[in-house]
């Protein structure tokens, strides 16, 4: 992982704690964690999907166009990251 990515990826977890308002520090959330599964992953329910959502849109400016894209989406930091890199022209 380069450098860029480090650094993209704990943008993403900051606000995931940020719009989730979890107490888990950023640093401890795992790349690849289901962010909805509350036994392995954090457990989001559906108002922090909303919030996680506007936030990408307005913090990356990548759009999640529907609900499908947003399941793919929305699924992991990993696949936040790949979607904002591939949605902003980087590799």
């Amino acid at each position: 992982m380069d450098t860029n990515d480090a650094v993209l990826r704990e943008k993403v977890k900051a606000m995931i704690v940020q719009c989730a308002r979890l107490k888990t520090p950023a640093s401890d959330i795992r790349d690849d964690a289901p962010l909805f599964d509350a036994e392995k992953g954090l457990g989001l329910d559906s108002i922090d999907v909303l919030e996680i959502v506007v936030n990408i849109e307005k913090n990356f400016g990548v759009q999640i166009p529907d609900r499908e894209t947003g399941k793919k989406v929305i699924h992991s930091v990993n696949s936040i990251v790949d979607h904002i890199k591939a949605s902003s022209g980087k590799s």
